[in-house]
């Protein structure tokens, strides 16, 4: 996806042109000796959004991440976070932003309200105001029972409660969370989705959230990219992402009973119908558009059907994301067939 179609992306998501964004990244490449991390990534991040970074393991989710938090150099490309420069500047943003990392990173010797005092400490806390903050985070995410004990024989979800405590301890501006829920109970992930929801909303904290989620993405972010073997293949809303990667509409026709033949056949000789799929109470169709709707209705009352219910399908961030994987993966097959 062009830089210049992820700004005008952007400018309709703010409602202006001139917002001057929380993080501009143009052309970041990054290679390993295993080969291209990240190839060419330009996007941009306003104050309060939420931007979910999906796709597989090895997409350059967490390559990202580092990068734009000043722990790796990029090979080629610029990059500003919050005005910084991530690599000149790396200390000083470091002081405004909080990381969660995929592995919690603890220290086991020290107990979980140590964990935090000590890092409150290295980021300028007086010792008395990190104390007072660990302890009300660390009741936030239910482990003030566990606060004296060392983090030695913690599950992964009770580390994962106390490392995202830690990135938050210092009130930061912008928050860098990898796979913020795995490890976590289905009580404790609704409530950590419901807290990076509220700093968005409510605090006007901006997020970048590395996640193989797709619920979670769709439920928190304002905008994804999508990566995939380092490449960036969509960037945008959901609605900007379906409009831009969907050409397919689906409607479902309850009517009372499954779709005969006759109905079929009369459904289908309709130029604008791509398919028609009988369903135990009616019949599945894919059109091009929501303005196919009514003359597919009139097709089947036209062939003696009665129709109780129209339910469109609008492709939700499964239908999308798949999509997208569907196509790299083909025009990887398609490569490499040219290449024998």
């Amino acid at each position: 996806m062009k830089h210049s179609k992820a700004r005008l992306w952007l400018a309709h998501f703010v409602g202006m042109s001139d917002a001057t964004p929380v993080i501009v990244c143009q052309g970041l490449t990054r290679s390993f000796p295993s080969g291209v991390a990240l190839d060419n990534l330009s996007v941009d991040v306003q104050q309060g959004e939420v931007l979910a970074l999906l796709g597989p393991n090895g997409a350059g989710k967490t390559t990202t991440m580092r990068l734009l938090n000043g722990v790796l150099v990029p090979d080629s490309g610029t990059a500003t976070v919050l005005g910084l420069d991530p690599w000149r500047d790396g200390d000083l943003l470091r002081h405004r932003t909080g990381v969660l990392t995929e592995n919690a990173g603890l220290d086991e010797r020290f107990t979980a309200l140590e964990n935090l005092e000590f890092v409150g400490t290295l980021r300028g806390m007086a010792s008395s105001e990190a104390r007072k903050r660990a302890g009300e985070l660390l009741e936030r995410f239910g482990m003030s029972h566990r606060s004296d004990i060392k983090v030695q024989g913690f599950s992964t979800g009770q580390r994962k409660r106390v490392a995202l405590a830690r990135a938050l301890l210092h009130d930061p501006e912008l928050l860098f969370l990898d796979e913020p829920t795995s490890g976590l109970d289905p009580a404790a992930t609704r409530d950590v989705v419901e807290l990076i929801g509220s700093l968005a909303k409510e605090h006007g904290r901006t997020v970048v959230l590395c996640t193989h989620f797709l619920g979670e993405a769709g439920k928190l972010a304002t905008r994804m990219a999508v990566l995939f073997r380092g490449v960036l293949h969509a960037f945008g809303t959901p609605s900007d992402l379906a409009d831009q990667l969907w050409s397919a509409f689906e409607v479902q026709l309850d009517l009372g009973v499954g779709a005969n033949e006759d109905l079929l056949r009369a459904i289908q000789a309709l130029e604008v119908v791509e398919m028609a799929v009988p369903t135990q109470r009616g019949v599945l169709v894919r059109t091009g558009s929501r303005e196919d709707i009514p003359s597919i209705v009139a097709a089947c009352v036209s062939a003696g059907a009665s129709v109780y219910a129209v339910d469109p399908r609008d492709p939700n961030l499964e239908d999308l994301y798949f999509s997208i994987e569907a196509k790299v993966n083909a025009s990887g097959t398609q490569a490499r067939l040219e290449a024998q």
